[in-house]
């Protein structure tokens, strides 16, 4: 089994090679057979300009426990996100986990956001920064208007989630190649919410013609979040972009999703 980390970076000079060491010293994840996965890193350069690249291409090109993709402009997140599933599903991937190069979110929480689609219970997990986790005190507002974006989401969507924008999002490869991303920047992380909510899969059983809804699970996320002087990027305007994202992507009718073969 590969498990694909696909880390999208920009500008993550200081930070990216801490975040290597850290995944170095993280112990692949384990199947409930006690097989240990193989663990493929996907790092997506976005267009860099503090030398980030030139980091990359001394010290994972040619690794092979790494895929490394450059950019020559800055694309965003979303972007960044596209090109680094594709290349995971293309390398084989059978699980997928998206880990931030800033290290607000910690390579030791893998293990227990991969659990449940390894164990076989969920087909997508979703981290949150507000069920129980250590995490950094910082900006007011910023924690009013993630509820105010996660409760319009769940709304809409007819989830009950806690926290849209964590982060720590992991996907089967089946999930993934039919979660078609759209969205460049942050917006990303709600049109990835409503389209899982919309996705249908092959029934489970065999007896049964009717798709079914994909299982999705929420994990509880360390968070150790950046001030904007320490290189924090998202801003308010992401948060407009966040609303108009999630009223677009829930609203839109459902389409690429499974349907079952004519009789």
């Amino acid at each position: 089994m590969i498990v694909a980390v696909v880390i999208p970076v920009y500008n993550e000079i200081e930070l990216l090679p801490r975040l290597i060491e850290r995944l170095d010293a993280t112990p692949r994840p384990v199947t409930p057979g006690g097989i240990q996965a193989t663990r493929l890193c996907v790092v997506v350069d976005d267009g860099s300009t503090d030398g980030t690249a030139d980091w990359m291409a001394e010290h994972l090109d040619g690794r092979e426990d790494a895929l490394v993709l450059y950019a020559k402009q800055n694309g965003g997140k979303g972007t960044a996100l596209a090109r680094g599933f594709a290349a995971a599903l293309q390398a084989g991937a059978d699980v997928i986990l998206v880990q931030d190069a800033d290290l607000e979110y910690d390579p030791a929480d893998h293990a227990p956001a991969l659990a449940p689609i390894l164990r076989g219970d969920a087909d997508a997990v979703i981290g949150s920064r507000f069920i129980g986790q250590t995490h950094r005190v910082l900006y007011y507002w910023h924690s009013v208007a993630n509820r105010v974006i996660t409760t319009l989401s769940n709304m809409l969507s007819n989830l009950n989630l806690t926290d849209i924008e964590c982060g720590t999002k992991a996907f089967t490869a089946r999930v993934a190649r039919e979660m078609t991303i759209e969205e460049s920047r942050f917006g990303v992380e709600p049109e990835m919410v409503a389209k899982l909510a919309k996705l249908r899969l092959p029934p489970a059983d065999r007896s049964s013609t009717e798709p079914r809804p994909i299982r999705i699970y929420e994990v509880p996320v360390s968070y150790a979040g950046r001030t904007y002087a320490e290189g924090k990027k998202i801003g308010w305007r992401d948060g407009v972009a966040a609303l108009r994202c999630i009223a677009k992507y829930n609203l839109r009718r459902r389409r690429g999703a499974y349907k079952p073969a004519p009789k």
